[in-house]
């Protein structure tokens, strides 16, 4: 089969972000314009502020792409976009830059699922092999994902409230700690003790809950205030990250001895979490799961995530029409 290369556009949230992927793993260019700076003085992202700097971003950074690529419009055989989940306004930048591209190159049009590009970013570090248990920890979601084939996803359990990279973001508001909240957190835990006894929410199933875990935080902190006792930011930290930690391990590993799965793939921003790595990376080496976890710059929203996934979509043909329109809410 010949080479299969596709230029994919990922604008879900506040990353302008565009990548040329070969045959689903080969990234040939991956150019990511982040928003973080403009979006730290309102304490996170504003969808209006987001969708306009895409708006400004998205035609400078699709040029840098395809030129740190050395290939032309003639070499790429599909173009692939994020149709979803997301903020509505950013993803249509992406959805109608990338529309105008297959329509003036005459090219087939890939619609791709955020969180299908999260595990298949996976995938172009070391090639995905079956089953696999995929944990996807990202500020929107908290999902167990079991893969028995390519794009076979079935969600075996997901957060019925806050995703556990929103309740970092919310706990680091709440000690004063800047956005992105979460690497400041991971930071600080590092040289903290979990010393504030805070509640491991562990529901039935594989279900997650973290909204009851920021409120014990905001809730010991403001005892603390009205006693006049004072607590360490570092403490704070690393109690909460113990907390998160113990919940995700625990969910994680029931999930993978109940559906005799010795492969387990972790995603998304908070994938990146050394304190999360190196527990995961513990305990797999003593009960024998392989683990996978993408390199940092891979963790965080990329178009090279989107590529790979979608060079599977072409393998089964699934391209979509003129029509397309971003869906802010979108089963996997």
């Amino acid at each position: 089969m010949s080479d299969v290369i596709i230029l994919a556009i990922e604008t879900s949230c506040d990353e302008t972000a565009v990548s040329i992927v070969k045959n689903g793993h080969q990234v040939l260019s991956n150019v990511v314009n982040s928003q973080i700076e403009s979006h730290k003085r309102f304490g996170g992202v504003v969808p209006e502020v987001a969708s306009r700097h895409h708006v400004e971003n998205i035609t400078i950074v699709i040029d840098q792409a395809i030129i740190a690529s050395g290939l032309t419009w003639d070499d790429i055989d599909a173009v692939a976009v994020t149709e979803g989940p997301g903020l509505i306004g950013a993803l249509l930048v992406g959805i109608n830059a990338a529309k105008a591209l297959a329509l003036a190159h005459n090219k087939p049009l890939i619609p791709v699922h955020h969180i299908a590009g999260h595990v298949y970013a996976n995938h172009i570090e070391e090639r995905l092999t079956f089953p696999i248990l995929a944990l996807v920890v990202s500020g929107g979601h908290t999902e167990l994902v079991v893969m028995k084939d390519h794009l076979d996803f079935e969600i075996i359990g997901q957060t019925r409230d806050d995703a556990v990279g929103e309740a970092y973001d919310k706990v680091a508001r709440t000690i004063q700690l800047p956005y992105p909240g979460g690497p400041h957190i991971d930071r600080l835990a590092a040289i903290g003790e979990d010393n504030l006894n805070l509640p491991r929410p562990i529901l039935e199933g594989y279900d997650f809950s973290f909204s009851g875990l920021k409120s014990a935080v905001i809730n010991t902190l403001h005892n603390k205030n009205q006693k006049g006792e004072t607590y360490r930011k570092e403490d704070v930290a690393a109690s909460f990250q113990a907390s998160v930690i113990d919940v995700l391990t625990e969910k994680t590993f029931k999930a993978l001895d109940t559906y005799n799965i010795n492969q387990l793939l972790i995603c998304g921003g908070v994938a990146a979490n050394k304190g999360l790595r190196e527990k995961m990376t513990t305990l797999c080496a003593e009960k024998g799961i392989k683990l996978m976890i993408p390199p940092f710059e891979l963790c965080t929203d990329n178009a090279a995530m989107i590529g790979a996934a979608a060079y599977y979509q072409y393998l089964n043909q699934q391209f979509t029409g003129m029509d397309l329109n971003g869906r802010s809410n979108i089963a996997l």
